[in-house]
């Protein structure tokens, strides 16, 4: 979250090329590992917005997926106002990610922030290990809402939820103040926080358990019992 609401339109990248992604890819070579990068700011054919992007990179540090943001995040109270229709523009298709590591398969699903409010959108992805949520939920929202939802739709969805999370003080213009929730957390398809990060920077580890994925499933088969209304 930039100072202003288009801070991001100067920093925004064609799509393959530019120093985030640059940055991003050799980081992910030089570890190893993959890194889920979520957001960036890339061009679209409007000058004045950008597309609200989460791009994948492999331990190659090559770009294997992209999601563009499709909820639009709006609030309006007597104190914060946010609307990013004002600067971006939704994406159209969800976003799915396939990998191979160490001869396990893995589905990601890709969503972002505001997403995690449209319930319909995680169902439509279908089963997945673990859906990957980077966020940056306002304080007032997030207090209330953010574990909440997160943990709501692990239920429903008997996914893996992990969800990193923009942490802080942001201003825009003079007491203007904006603050981010943090709360990074990752949630289990039962429901339980397994791991989190408490207020301020920090981060998080834990263990993706396709075993308890399917314990989940065939304890309570509820994919298989949704009846289409």
């Amino acid at each position: 979250m930039g100072l202003k609401d288009h801070d991001k339109i100067t920093i925004r990248e064609k799509y393959g090329a530019g120093l985030i992604q640059d940055q991003l890819a050799k980081l992910a070579q030089e570890l190893k590992i993959y890194i889920v990068a979520g957001t960036i700011p890339l061009e679209t054919e409007q000058v004045a917005k950008v597309y609200n992007s989460t791009l994948v990179f492999d331990p190659d540090g090559k770009n294997i997926a992209r999601y563009d943001k499709i909820h639009l995040f709006s609030f309006q109270t007597a104190d914060e106002y946010y609307d990013e229709a004002n600067t971006l523009i939704a994406g159209i298709s969800p976003g799915l990610l396939e990998i191979n590591h160490h001869g396990v398969s893995w589905k990601m699903g890709l969503s972002i922030c505001y997403d995690l409010r449209f319930p319909e959108f995680y169902r439509a992805l279908g089963k997945v290990d673990c859906h990957l949520v980077p966020a940056a939920f306002t304080y007032t929202t997030g207090k209330d809402h953010w574990e909440a939802l997160i943990r709501g739709r692990a239920i429903e969805t008997q996914c893996w939820f992990a969800a990193p999370a923009t942490w802080g003080k942001h201003l825009e213009g003079k007491g203007d103040p904006r603050f981010t929730y943090g709360h990074s957390m990752v949630v289990n398809p039962w429901g339980h926080v397994v791991a989190q990060v408490s207020d301020g920077i920090g981060w998080t580890t834990t263990r993706i358990d396709q075993d308890l994925t399917a314990k989940v499933r065939a304890d309570m088969p509820v994919l298989e019992h949704r009846k289409r209304v």
